[in-house]
């Protein structure tokens, strides 16, 4: 069974995660950045992960333009489904009910959220003060957690 890794990210978590993602997976596994591809043929996939960043409290317009636009067909799939995000426990689990449709939350084999990073290098100066001011952070960090995206792919694998 082929699976499809679908994400979007602005400054590279997500990305990040998807790649590691990707390496824990039993069979053939294509990634795509949803900002730079436009269709894809859902038909040849049996599993689809989708993935996004957290950005002010919301997850990236294309990632939740592509469930809404393919709700349908994603409820036939084996769905797995990630944030990644600087916050834990309930506030992530609500971060993650607020940006994937729940009808296909509800039908999902997996979900989760990985973690986050603030790579102050990557984000313009508006983003860094403001992450600085809010987070009281201010150097380079990251709490990707690798056993997260471990145990999401052993579960994901359990459906191959």
């Amino acid at each position: 069974m082929n699976t499809l890794i679908l994400y979007g990210t602005k400054y590279g978590s997500a990305e990040r995660c998807a790649a590691m993602l990707s390496e824990q997976l039993d069979g053939e596994v294509d990634v795509f950045d949803l900002k730079a591809v436009k269709e894809v043929d859902l038909s040849k996939y049996g599993r689809v992960i989708i993935g996004g960043s957290i950005y002010m409290g919301r997850i990236q317009k294309e990632v939740s333009e592509f469930c809404t636009n393919n709700t349908e067909v994603l409820k036939e799939k084996k769905l797995g489904f990630y944030i990644c995000c600087m916050r834990e426990g309930d506030i992530a689990e609500k971060q993650i009910y607020d940006s994937f449709p729940h009808e296909l939350l509800t039908n999902s084999v997996a979900w989760d959220y990985f973690g986050g990073e603030f790579i102050f290098k990557k984000m313009g100066f508006m983003d860094r003060f403001i992450v600085k001011r809010v987070s009281k952070i201010d150097k380079d960090t990251s709490s990707i957690s690798e056993s997260k995206i471990k145990k999401f792919a052993k579960t994901m694998n359990n459906y191959y």
